[in-house]
């Protein structure tokens, strides 16, 4: 419990009606979880506006609202406070009642459209080597040192976000490593929080379902280091043409990472095999169970932001060595029949080429390539014939199936996706609408030295169907066919 004038602090206050000396219980901007004593914030959702419930929340007992515009009607036994963004305001609101756990820990923020979950676990994983506690909020699971929480969201609401940092706090946590999403940024769930340090991994073609334009999809991810604090880092890819965009008007320090181009922290890959990569990183030859050459990114990112906390390079090199690779993401399995099934979270036409690309790298003999892939619905749908044209141009059989259509029709999604199919590839192309039947489909046709490819699902144990989520898990189901294929 807190007194309301202890969480408005720097929350942008206009007018306030009513006492800030009251007692608040918790904060609250979904009116179904208001109790007596709450604080409701009335945010403007993408699905509702918070505006609507405050009669309702009144109703309730909530002892304070936080608004944008004021109700007609205002009851002297609730304080109301106006704000410009009550969005912005709930996350520095939600930060001050669970104080402001991010300044107690040292957390860094990994943002791009590919290699998030990667980067923030490896960090996980490399920091738990070097004998700390540590904190991980990523898009697979959160955890807090080696207990496990499930994860609904890229990036958690800000109420959900600062109590996961408080548990940290509590669990004496010295670091914390998060996905940020491009979501997370214009929603203001990271309002609040202080960062240590922020990493940019790359930016492609995706979430224009949601931004509209790639130019707003660049200037949300650029939002998040435009905010980062004097005391900070900002860590990008300097082989990604908008790293430097990035760093334009950042208070942080700059740093920059890479492979091909010049870079602060540089990475040269010696050999990428199904066994890892060899990489020569600032100077030194170090071997990683991580298979892929967009993971030589991931791992160089990694080893940066260590450095950049202050570790000592000889052991975060051999703490590289150890590190695991990411569930979902390249994960790979081989059947008695000596076919080997990849499952990858590849969801983007960058992320599909990169994976593809590798797999040509480190497949043996003459062995095919059988992709099976889907797209998402109620997402972008412009990368759908593209993810499509990809996979028949670096596959030698496609099969085109459902990913998570939510509630869109399945067909319909293929269909668009057929669009991008070259007219030379269509003999070459199967649509099997049902996942598990293209699953099915593609290990039948795959011989021994064959890669079948699951692409888009990775770790999820789920697909959503018209709001339901049905239980589903690519590599149980590839797991199943390989043992009858014994």
């Amino acid at each position: 419990m807190k007194q309301l004038k202890d969480i408005l602090y720097k929350a942008g206050i206009q007018e306030v009606f009513g006492s800030t000396a009251v007692v608040v219980v918790d904060v609250c901007f979904d009116s179904r979880k208001v109790r007596e004593g709450s604080l409701f914030v009335a945010v403007r959702g993408t699905q509702s506006d918070g505006h609507k419930f405050i009669p309702q929340v009144v109703a309730q007992g909530v002892t304070a609202i936080v608004c944008e515009t004021l109700p007609a009607e205002m009851l002297p036994t609730v304080t109301y406070v106006r704000v410009p963004d009550a969005g912005a305001a709930l996350g520095i609101i939600a930060a001050n009642f669970f104080d402001n756990p991010s300044e107690k820990l040292k957390l860094v923020g990994v943002t791009g459209t590919n290699g998030k979950t990667t980067t923030v676990t490896l960090l996980y994983q490399l920091f738990r080597q070097l004998g700390y506690r540590v904190g991980l909020l990523s898009t697979v699971r959160n955890q807090i040192n080696d207990q496990v929480i499930p994860s609904t969201h890229t990036t958690p609401d800000p109420i959900q976000l600062n109590a996961l940092l408080s548990a940290m706090v509590e669990e004496d946590c010295e670091y914390a490593f998060m996905e940020v999403s491009s979501h997370a940024v214009v929603q203001h769930r990271i309002a609040g929080l202080q960062f240590a340090g922020g990493v940019f991994t790359n930016i492609t073609h995706d979430h224009l379902d949601y931004h509209k334009t790639f130019e707003a999809y660049l200037k949300a991810k650029k939002g998040f280091f435009d905010g980062l604090g004097e005391d900070a880092f900002a860590l990008v890819n300097a082989d990604d043409k908008n790293g430097m965009v990035m760093l334009q008007n950042t208070k942080a320090s700059k740093h920059t990472y890479g492979v091909r181009t010049m870079a602060d922290f540089k990475c040269r890959l010696i050999e990428n095999q199904f066994t890892g990569l060899l990489l020569h990183l600032d100077g030194h030859d170090v071997l990683c169970r991580l298979v892929g050459s967009f993971n030589a990114y991931n791992l160089t990112a990694a080893y940066a932001v260590a450095l950049l906390l202050g570790r000592e390079k000889l052991e975060v090199l051999t703490a590289l060595s150890l590190l695991a690779p990411v569930e979902g993401r390249f994960d790979h399995i081989t059947s008695a029949q000596h076919v080997i099934g990849v499952i990858d979270y590849a969801h983007t036409p960058d992320a599909l080429q990169n994976v593809l690309k590798t797999l040509h790298d480190v497949m043996a003999g003459d062995g095919r390539i059988i992709t099976v892939v889907g797209c998402g619905g109620d997402r972008d749908a412009e990368k759908r014939p593209v993810m499509a044209k990809i996979a028949c141009e670096l596959s030698d059989r496609v099969i085109l199936t459902s990913d998570n259509p939510r509630t869109e029709d399945p067909v319909g999604i293929i269909r668009q996706m057929e669009s991008g199919v070259p007219v030379g590839d269509v003999r070459k192309t199967l649509s099997i609408v049902d996942r598990k039947e293209a699953i099915k489909t593609a290990v039948s046709l795959a011989q021994p030295g064959d890669i079948v490819l699951l692409a888009g699902k990775g770790h999820e144990k789920y697909q959503e169907v018209n709001g339901i989520r049905h239980p589903f898990d690519d590599k149980k189901v590839l797991e199943e066919l390989f043992k009858i294929m014994a």
